[in-house]
């Protein structure tokens, strides 16, 4: 849930005005923070050697990195499609508590 998170404070921010960019930029925050947890990963394998596979569970699977990282845009792109109207509401009750 991190580009709800991400989300709330570009738009309470109020960082970016369209919600086209919004969307441009949350997916784009969330896939660098998919991008540094590979990063991590990757680290603790060469720092692990051979016991890396069996901590991190990629069970072999070459694609383990590129697909991690496109469950994370899927997730992303899901969250704001799905969820985006109800945070606007919820974040402008927070925002107007009279109306």
């Amino acid at each position: 849930m991190p580009a709800l998170v991400i989300r709330e404070i570009l738009a309470r921010g109020g960082y970016v005005r369209t919600r086209g960019m919004l969307a441009f930029l949350v997916l784009c925050v969330v896939l660098a923070i998919s991008a540094c947890y590979e990063l991590v990963e990757w680290l603790s394998a060469l720092l692990m050697g051979q016991g890396a596979d069996e901590f991190l569970g990629t069970q072999g699977d070459p694609w383990d990195t590129q697909s991690d990282m496109a469950f994370a845009l899927i997730g992303g792109t899901c969250a704001l499609l799905f969820l985006s109207r109800l945070h606007d509401r919820q974040i402008q009750v927070l925002e107007n508590p009279e109306a």
